[in-house]
């Protein structure tokens, strides 16, 4: 079976009886093929409305990256220390979402350098002089003097918005596909504005932490509510190149991020992290006119079967494209009218595991989210440079990052066109491994049986092939990433998009979640770390052969479409019609000898009337004649 849905038929079945029953709907479950089209296709209303949805990335991408700096760790003086009174500095890293762990490391006074785990002779200190070099003066870590033995709340306040956006995506998944697409959204932004702006005041770090969960939490479902409208309002020529429009801003509120702290730098009245929470979450009040000009998916609404709400949303959607429903010959305005006594029908995700092939695809993708997400940290922290200054290496790897993620949506776009979702995804995803293996395994092979003598030289190859096959590993990672959640986009049913598209996302959010949790550890066990995430690497290029190819197809509706979405077969369906021709051709001649026939014993006559007797339909559809024709011929 070729990789789509069977059509619904639309003549009458050709032994000449009608069905007694009502007819099941022909034009409404088809979206994508007869609904749209007859609205305008992709016109001005959908247009306008897909714009609505890009102007929030811009906003969740300054959300998302403003954990760089409002948590990250200062350069610290010892003002008053315990063991003596001489004065010392002590520089920790700053923290990254690929920085290593608060240790701080000694300086001056010609006692060498070390590192430390927050207790002992580098914590020995009564006052510290923190000072900020990443755009800010002040920040969570500098105001509560989040040093040393209270280094850990930190990692609690950047475990708390990577947690809430976790939970956040689970649920408002679920609640995106019991109550609309459409309450979620609105919903999210109120309390984003709500938290968001309470975190800005908050009196000590656990107030900010608990404040920063319900943040994550809210912003989860809305970029969700977001991503899955985007990809509802568009036919399938559109929706890939939609869907990377809002990756590239989200990836530029990533690079403007650095400059939006800059400009809240020495505030006069406020410290400066609360100016720039302040400042990240305040134009979410641009939405709260989407109470009244963004609508419900007409996509969702048919699929549940909200057909009154439907009916007067196509009117609405027709008279925008000026289209005039009233000459339309599709006859979808028709149906709809013969259907309107029907009740709402929702559905839970729960119901997946029902299905046979869809919780497979799901949760293949909900792996391959959580690798790339968790495998992108390993190669982050291989690219840094343990030597370089901790302003640099602040700088220097937001914006490397930050520049890979847009080399990445760059190479996306004419891969996935040239590829398709499934080969796109295979490609990045051996690239990824390769990059793996290559580090774990070559370099230690550099080091062991070569250059054993020139150590100087040694270190410096390691060096420069582990940043490469880092960079090499952060591009194809990412891009794994971003194609899986798009891809469970558009292979999970309407009904359930919004659960299927939370899991993923969920996934994704446990990955990023191992890089504080390897920071909390003081990076111990990262070398195995490294390790389970290349095997899971290979697992999931076994695994993704199994994923249909959603490109072109139509959007799934129902579970029935999405349990019917599987992989390409070998032969195409046009390949599978001339070899079941050219068999036919090749035993045609057989019905020209009927005397013949009697001679080979009532065996074969038998099969051939049995086969004789079964509607022409059904034979053409099965292949039952060249099954008899063969048999006939074996008799003979």
């Amino acid at each position: 079976m070729a990789a789509g849905r069977p059509e619904a038929q639309d003549h009458p079945p050709e032994n000449g009886f009608t069905p007694l029953e009502h007819p099941v709907p022909r034009l409404l479950p088809h979206i994508d093929g007869s609904v749209l089209p007859s609205l305008g296709g992709f016109g001005k209303h959908q247009k306008q409305l897909v714009v609505l949805t890009w102007i929030p990335a811009l906003f969740i991408g300054f959300s998302q990256f403003s954990d760089y700096f409002l948590l990250a760790q200062p350069n610290g003086t010892c003002v008053q220390p315990l063991a003596n009174h001489s004065n010392w500095t002590a520089a920790t890293p700053p923290v990254t979402g690929t920085g290593g762990a608060p240790a701080l490391q000694l300086k001056g006074n010609g006692t060498g350098e070390g590192y430390g785990d927050g207790s002992g002779l580098l914590c020995a200190c009564k006052e510290w002089r923190l000072e900020l070099q990443t755009g800010l003066s002040q920040n969570v870590v500098t105001k509560w003097n989040l040093v040393c033995d209270s280094a850990w709340k930190v990692h609690i306040a950047k475990f708390s918005l990577l947690v809430g956006s976790i939970f956040g995506y689970l649920v408002m998944g679920v609640m995106a596909d019991w109550f609309g697409r459409h309450p979620v959204l609105i919903l999210s932004v109120l309390f984003m504005l709500v938290f968001g702006l309470s975190v800005a005041f908050s009196v000590n770090v656990t107030m900010f932490s608990t404040l920063r969960f319900f943040e994550g939490f809210c912003l989860a479902g809305l970029a969700l509510s977001l991503y899955v409208l985007r990809i509802e309002l568009c036919l399938p020529a559109w929706r890939f190149s939609m869907t990377m429009v809002a990756s590239f801003l989200m990836v530029g509120g990533q690079l403007l991020m650095p400059g939006v702290a800059a400009l809240c730098r020495n505030w006069p009245d406020r410290d400066d992290w609360q100016v720039l929470q302040i400042v990240i979450i305040s134009p979410f009040v641009l939405m709260l006119p989407y109470v009244w000009i963004f609508p419900e998916s007409l996509r969702w609404l048919l699929a549940t079967q909200h057909y009154r709400r439907s009916k007067a949303m196509m009117l609405r959607i027709a008279k925008k494209n000026q289209v005039d429903m009233t000459t339309e010959p599709s006859g979808v305005l028709t149906e709809l009218e013969q259907e309107l006594h029907k009740k709402p029908q929702r559905t839970c995700i729960v119901k997946m595991m029902s299905t046979r092939n869809l919780w497979k695809n799901i949760v293949v993708l909900c792996v391959n989210s959580l690798t790339g997400y968790g495998i992108h940290h390993c190669f982050a922290r291989s690219m840094m440079d343990p030597e370089a200054q901790p302003t640099a290496l602040c700088h220097a790897d937001y914006y490397t990052m930050a520049g890979i993620a847009v080399a990445t949506c760059l190479a996306l776009c004419p891969a996935v066109g040239l590829m398709g979702r499934r080969g796109g995804l295979l490609t990045f995803m051996i690239i990824t491994a390769l990059a793996s293996l290559l580090q774990l395994g070559l370099l230690n092979l550099i080091g062991k049986y070569s250059l054993r003598h020139d150590t100087v030289l040694r270190d410096s190859l390691n060096r420069r092939f582990s940043v490469a096959f880092s960079i090499i590993g952060m591009f194809s990672s990412h891009a794994v990433s971003t194609l899986s959640i798009f891809f469970c986009a558009e292979i999970t049913p309407t009904v359930i998009r919004g659960g299927g598209l939370g899991l993923v996302l969920a996934s994704a959010g446990f990955g990023m979640l191992t890089a504080p949790i390897m920071e909390l550890h003081n990076q111990k066990g990262y070398f195995l770390h490294h390790v389970i995430f290349a095997c899971c690497t290979l697992l999931c290029i076994i695994c993704l052969l199994l994923l249909p190819e959603p490109r072109g197809q139509p959007l799934p509706e129902s579970l029935a479409d999405g349990e019917s979405f599987t992989r390409q077969t070998l032969l195409h369906p046009g390949e599978q019609h001339l070899l079941l021709a050219k068999s036919d051709g090749d035993y045609s001649r057989v019905h020209d000898t009927p005397l013949h026939l009697t001679a080979t014993g009532g065996a074969t006559v038998a099969v051939a009337t049995a086969l004789a007797a079964v509607p022409a339909s059904y034979a053409l559809a099965t292949g039952g004649e060249v099954i008899g024709n063969r048999a006939i011929a074996n008799g003979v």
